[in-house]
């Protein structure tokens, strides 16, 4: 299953000069993500506001993700303090995964960002979370939060942003972006055997789980015969014919 590691800012101290501060508003985002690569079928895990950004980078490179995603806002030096707008994207010189996972997010974010034309994508070899990520790394600074116009659009379009970016997750996993939906309960139904969770919709695809029958699960989506659902923590497919909205 595709997989990408959240690492929204661990800065608290970073005001916004609107009130609030990068950690806050950049997790805020990563949550938003969360259902959109549900529902596009991608594993994540992310880190955790107390860690450092040294911290964040053991996690993912212990989960050994497919892509890491660094979420960030930023300030304009203290002489140009609010007179700077856009969204910077970075990824590691050399890095052929990371400069086209930038890509991807530079024609989301220009679809959204009120000036595409101060979206752009730059190679930087001096960011530790791109240098030290073994996973193909993506470093985002949505917007300055020092610029009183970029600050409020940030605390406006937190869902738009975070649709924004796991869209460009999917494309650059290639995998199909889809919204979520409400989760609707159901349970497997099998004659007694057990089911495949598989990792896309189609009998050919590998197997990510058993699920027994009977196991209470969560529908997230339909396509061609195949509910994506969600169990035990896990996102994958199941075959409809194995599947009833009875929960008795």
């Amino acid at each position: 299953m595709p997989s990408v590691f959240l690492s929204p800012s661990t800065q608290e101290y970073n005001p916004y000069v609107n009130g609030g501060n990068e950690e806050q508003y950049m997790n805020l985002i990563a949550d938003a993500m969360e259902p959109y690569l549900q529902a596009a079928g991608i594993e994540y895990r992310r880190n955790d506001p107390s860690l450092t950004v040294g911290g964040s980078v053991r996690l993912s490179n212990q989960y050994r993700p497919d892509l890491h995603l660094a979420i960030h806002s930023n300030a304009a030096p203290d002489y140009l303090s609010g007179a700077i707008q856009g969204t910077d994207v970075y990824y590691y010189p050399g890095s052929q995964a990371g400069r086209a996972f930038a890509e991807q997010i530079v024609r989301s974010m220009e679809e959204i960002y009120p000036y595409p034309e101060l979206v752009g994508a730059s190679p930087n070899g001096g960011l530790y979370e791109l240098r030290e990520s073994q996973a193909p790394a993506v470093l985002v600074e949505v917007a300055y939060h020092d610029n009183p116009e970029d600050a409020g659009w940030i605390k406006n379009n937190v869902e738009t942003i975070a649709r924004a970016l796991a869209r460009a997750a999917a494309d650059a996993l290639g995998v199909p972006f889809a919204d979520p939906v409400a989760a609707r309960p159901a349970r497997v139904a099998t004659p007694g055997f057990a089911v495949n969770l598989r990792s896309r919709p189609g009998w050919d695809a590998p197997a990510v789980a058993v699920v027994p029958n009977r196991t209470r699960i969560q529908l997230l989506s339909e396509e061609n015969g195949w509910f994506q659902v969600r169990v035990n923590g896990m996102t994958g497919y199941i075959n409809a014919q194995y599947i009833t909205e009875q929960t008795y």
